[in-house]
């Protein structure tokens, strides 16, 4: 079966104290350069990928850099779809101006935003440029990707926001699945396939996920007759493992229809 992956990163981001520790690299198979991803995707077999900066340390303008990088990326091979960086927090509103003006770019499908460095979901300060961002996807035909993780403003919660203001016309990608034991629960349980059923155009990875998590989604998309086209295979290399993550999801999703749109059709709808 061809494997689409629909997150994952490109670009070394600079050694940070994590936590109060000492300076590290946690994402030890972070790739600086278009060739050495053309070869991990060869390597893995990918079939089609959707690369994002790399992101993760406090200085945002690392990872605005890497935008021309994921464009070149997209130019000098089919199999790969360029994500930009942007931010929705107003002192980052020149560089995701700035970021905005590639929007347009050939093989660029998506605009990634994430409020882990700050910034939150029903904030005011942060709406104009929120605005700015959804209206640059609607009008370019791109889909919005923004992190999700448990508690603080990431949390599904706050996310949730964004989903009743934007994603009736603007194709809104729920990284993560929200990330965690709370996140799944409230997705799985009711709002993933509530949001769907009111028209939502919202789409979703389990890279991340805790293990019940993949396998239960699969047994309710089967129960509800919903959500099978809103879930797509990611690596999130390099902060996630692209083995264990294929490994994971293929064993909860099988080798039917369901697998068909995870692994490729869902892919193929949102970025071909």
């Amino acid at each position: 079966m061809d494997v689409c992956d629909a997150h994952r990163h490109l670009g070394v981001l600079p050694a940070y104290p994590f936590y109060g520790g000492p300076p590290v690299n946690p994402d030890i198979t972070a790739r600086a350069t278009i060739d050495e991803l053309i070869a991990d995707l060869d390597a893995e077999r990918t079939d089609r990928a959707l690369v994002i900066p790399n992101y993760g340390v406090p200085d945002v303008a690392v990872s605005f850099g890497f935008n021309e990088l994921v464009v070149e990326a997209a130019t000098r091979d089919d199999r790969i779809r360029a994500g930009l960086w942007v931010s929705p927090r107003p002192q980052d509103a020149e560089l995701t101006a700035k970021a905005l003006t590639l929007a347009a770019e050939p093989g660029v499908r998506v605009l990634k935003l994430s409020f882990l460095l700050g910034g939150h979901p029903a904030d005011e300060a942060v709406r104009p440029q929120l605005d700015e961002i959804f209206r640059t996807a609607r009008d370019n035909r791109l889909v919005v990707h923004v992190h999700t993780s448990p508690g603080a403003a990431s949390d599904i919660d706050h996310i949730g926001h964004l989903v009743e203001t934007y994603a009736d016309d603007v194709p809104l990608h729920l990284v993560h699945f929200g990330g965690g034991m709370s996140g799944h629960i409230k997705l799985i349980g009711s709002r993933f396939f509530d949001w769907i059923e009111a028209g939502k155009q919202i789409y979703t990875d389990l890279s991340w996920a805790i293990g019940f998590a993949p396998g239960w989604l699969a047994a309710e998309i089967e129960r509800r007759g919903v959500g099978h086209d809103r879930v797509l295979f990611a690596s999130d290399q390099p902060w996630g493992d692209h083995a264990g993550e294929l490994a994971r999801m293929r064993a909860a999703m099988g080798d039917g229809e369901l697998a068909g749109h995870v692994f490729h059709r869902t892919f193929s709808h949102l970025y071909d």
